[in-house]
């Protein structure tokens, strides 16, 4: 695997160009998305507490933010980043300044090294690699949260499962992994080359949804992690990795290196969690959030208050749950989904305003020529071909994380209909109006502008009204690259196993694109020429 560029590599003049057609992007609030220039300059600015997208990290970084918060420092979260590379190249750029991590992940994913015997070894071999990019570990939180192979107890009963080697040994397997792992050298590759383990299918599950993928039957074994408390609520067994394929996975917190030079007290404050935590203590916390219901921020209120870095009432009690029904929820979540949506439709609105600006007069050259169409009407279609998520993630190095790749990637989603649509429109405008304007005299741009582009105007917006759409959805995956909008809650109830949470983003999604249609109809109707009848 490759390493990382050096820090602030990916800036580009690129990044520049697009700041003047999405400025309002950027300058639309930035909790949620990137940081603002002036805050990645200023050493007095919040400390940004970043998350991948699983429910312990979630926590971990609740639990860093929360304590930080405690000893007087501004926080911004930037929770669900895509993984653990797309998190990484943030914190190189200086758009993250601290997230959660483990060192066997970091050994493997970030310095590309094969996994090392002990403990100590994995965590100085570390330590080192980081320090090469300008970034600092900081001492274990003390738990070793280690992937743990895990059968349903009926089958390991059954078959006298105790090893990964008895796994190992059984065939017609079906695999549910989480994506990373089926890459990773200390993932699925290496069960193949240590334990010769070759599964007949794998299926790339999230977190959240792995155990009810295992305890349903559809698949026979899953790579859950050590600390999960849903291994002892649903009684799963964890098989021993006796041939030690696993590295250690010490949970560390990785540190930029703005905060490691210009706040160095910052660090003394994280550091004060190094050592409290062990696995016992983590388990009950992820099984808090995951299976009982408690919001993340209450776990994490709870757990520094057990671990005495703040002052608690002495109450066993949890101070806040999620609301139960969906209504509930959304109700209480009314305030932020608000602002959510707001955030989504400025993505989407951007994007699609930029879309039309540049795919309306490319369509209208190449109707002026006609045989190249064809081809450069397909080379924009390539960009349909790249998966969302892909397309996004290749935004990153040239925007850093937040809005303006999200509103890059939404704005190249956007040209092909709209291309396509008014260089269809416009040459298909009838021939007859167009010979009646050329006998009383028209010039060909008199003719363009008030015959054929207004005959055009109804197929032009049905290729702006699809963008749209298409934009709205696409855009709940920008919460994957710290954009934010309603995918935040979709991305967040993913990793926590909560429907409703997920439904509280999905479900004003879905409004949303309904409402931006119908208003671009509106727009249809009004730019239609009066007594113009449309034929399907």
């Amino acid at each position: 695997m490759s390493r990382a560029p050096a820090p602030g590599s990916g800036r580009t003049a690129a990044k520049l160009g697009f700041v003047a057609v999405c400025a309002a992007a950027y300058g639309f609030g930035g909790g949620a998305g990137a940081r603002p220039a002036s805050v990645l300059q200023s050493p007095d600015g919040p400390v940004v507490v970043a998350s991948k997208p699983f429910a312990e990290s979630f926590l971990m970084a609740e639990i860093f933010a929360q304590l930080l918060e405690a000893r007087g420092y501004s926080v911004d979260r930037v929770h669900g980043l895509g993984g653990t590379e797309m998190v990484f190249q943030a914190v190189l750029r200086g758009e993250v300044d601290v997230y959660p991590e483990y060192t066997g992940t970091a050994l493997v994913v970030l310095l590309g090294e094969e996994p090392l015997p002990t403990r100590a070894a994995t965590l100085r071999r570390v330590g080192e690699g980081l320090r090469d990019y300008g970034v600092r570990l900081l001492p274990p939180l003390g738990f070793n949260n280690t992937y743990a192979i895990s059968v349903r107890p009926g089958m390991a009963d059954s078959l006298a499962l105790v090893n990964i080697s008895d796994l190992a040994r059984l065939a017609d397997l079906a695999a549910g992994v989480s994506p990373d792992f089926v890459e990773r050298a200390d993932g699925l590759p290496g069960l193949t080359e240590r334990y010769g383990l070759r599964p007949r299918t794998v299926r790339g599950l999230l977190q959240a949804v792995k155990y009810e993928a295992l305890l349903a039957g559809e698949v026979d074994f899953i790579d859950a992690y050590s600390t999960d408390g849903r291994l002892d609520r649903y009684g799963l067994r964890v098989l021993a990795d006796d041939l030690g394929l696993f590295p250690w996975y010490d949970a560390v917190a990785v540190v930029g290196g703005d905060l490691t030079r210009d706040r160095p007290e910052a660090l003394a404050t994280l550091a004060e969690l190094s050592g409290l935590v062990d696995v016992e203590l983590m388990r009950r916390w992820n099984l808090a959030v995951e299976v009982d219901g408690k919001t993340v921020e209450a776990v994490a209120e709870r757990a520094l208050k057990d671990l005495g870095l703040v002052e608690g009432d002495g109450s066993p009690t949890w101070r806040r749950e999620r609301p139960g029904s969906l209504l509930d929820y959304m109700w209480s979540e009314r305030t932020a989904l608000r602002s959510h949506s707001l955030r989504h439709l400025m993505l989407v609105v951007v994007s699609l305003t930029a879309g039309t600006l540049v795919a309306v007069p490319l369509g209208l050259l190449l109707e002026r020529i006609p045989r190249a169409a064809d081809h450069l009407i397909g080379l924009v279609g390539l960009l349909q071909t790249v998966p969302s998520i892909a397309l996004l993630a290749f935004m990153l190095p040239v925007f850093g994380i937040g809005a303006q790749p999200a509103v890059a990637a939404l704005f190249l989603y956007s040209l092909l209909p709209i291309v396509r649509n008014t260089y269809t429109g416009v040459k298909a405008a009838d021939p007859a109006a167009a010979a009646s304007a050329r006998a009383l005299g028209m010039t060909g741009v008199q003719l363009l502008r008030h015959v054929r582009l207004p005959l055009a105007a109804p197929v032009i917006m049905a290729g702006v009204r699809t963008a749209a759409v298409v934009g709205v959805g696409t855009a709940t995956l920008a919460a994957f690259i710290g954009a934010g909008g309603l995918g935040e809650p979709i991305v967040a109830g993913l990793a926590l196993a909560d429907t409703r949470m997920v439904l509280s983003g999905a479900i004003p999604a879905a409004l949303l694109a309904l409402a931006v249609d119908l208003a671009l109809g509106r727009a249809e109707r009004a730019l239609s020429p009066r007594g113009l009848t449309t034929r399907g």
